[in-house]
């Protein structure tokens, strides 16, 4: 090879080497610069006749519409119907502030679209209602026409999607730094006996037990920053926190992975009488899997933590 020639490929490898980094700086970035909307899609409920059948097919087509939208993370239909079997929720259409807090809560969504279907002579209407699960604000988007079921549905997908993008701000509730979130419960606590407690909270990824359980951690660093006395032995403690968490691969987008985790803990005290309990589905999106579930696993613990230890409060 030549001076040229060494030149040229010098330059070239140079090139590529900057353009590949300046790449994953830019995917780093992007996952850092926010999470994606999780969103749950609900059946719409059919109101009158002609629309047999059309609430289900509306919530699918508005699935597969939405699907491709790089700022919208869906829960797969068929988890979400699994989390609302196992709450005992058969939700459709009329969706009160409670249960789609409860629903977010299970299933890791932020924000969840439903509403109705109906006719007037040979017009069909779709109405969506899309709500915050954190605010329980609610906001509308609708359309109607003769077009196909298909046709209307994706021209309201359109809407729903532009509407998320808007206003999500008032969708969503704003996020408080940890450090806030433990200025506030300090502030509730400050009369409170703060009792010792045990925390054992056993944690997996795709089947993996973890070394360093993320949940775990993010519940005894918030219990010593409140002031608990946080004991290695169990029969020390006046309350013994337990519970299990698992975080499992969901989607990919180019460099992007989406990891949902589960969390479910209880509070006993001594005569093992439990105190509360409460569970929590959380989702992260990072460029690294074992991250993302670590991620998700360790904000699932921060929410079920601030309402435990709120619930400790009342007691």
């Amino acid at each position: 090879m030549n001076k040229l020639s060494k030149c040229i490929f010098t330059g070239l490898l140079a090139l590529y080497c900057l353009t590949a980094f300046g790449e994953e700086k830019n995917e780093e970035k992007r996952a850092k610069a926010g999470q994606p909307h999780t969103v749950a899609i609900l059946n719409f409920s059919e109101r009158g006749s002609g629309v047999k059948d059309t609430g289900s097919q509306v919530a699918e087509l508005m699935f597969a519409h939405l699907v491709s939208n790089a700022n919208i993370w869906l829960v797969e239909r068929q988890d979400l119907q699994k989390v609302l079997t196992e709450a005992e929720l058969n939700l459709s259409g009329a969706v009160n502030p409670n249960q789609a807090i409860q629903v977010g809560q299970l299933s890791g969504a932020r924000i969840i679209i439903t509403g109705s279907v109906f006719k007037i002579r040979n017009k069909t209407y779709i109405v969506a209602k899309v709500i915050g699960t954190e605010t329980s604000r609610v906001l509308g988007e609708s359309t109607n026409g003769t077009n196909s079921l298909d046709e209307l549905s994706e021209e309201l997908a359109k809407k729903v999607s532009a509407l998320i993008e808007e206003e999500a701000k008032k969708l969503l509730a704003k996020k408080s730094s940890k450090k806030n979130l433990i200025a506030e419960l300090k502030t509730k606590m400050k009369n409170t006996k703060k009792p010792t407690v045990y925390i054992d909270i056993n944690e997996e990824h795709l089947g993996k037990k973890s070394k360093d359980p993320a949940a775990q951690t993010e519940f005894q660093l918030i219990c010593k920053e409140l002031g608990f006395t946080v004991t290695g032995l169990k029969a020390d403690a006046e309350l013994i926190i337990t519970g299990e968490g698992f975080s499992e691969f969901s989607a990919r987008r180019q460099k992007l992975i989406s990891v949902k985790a589960r969390l479910e803990v209880k509070i006993v005290d001594r005569q093992g009488k439990i105190v509360a309990v409460d569970r929590q589905t959380d989702i992260a999106v990072d460029l690294a899997e074992n991250i993302a579930g670590k991620t998700a696993l360790q904000s699932a613990a921060q929410k079920v933590a601030v309402r435990l230890l709120t619930k400790l409060i009342k007691k």
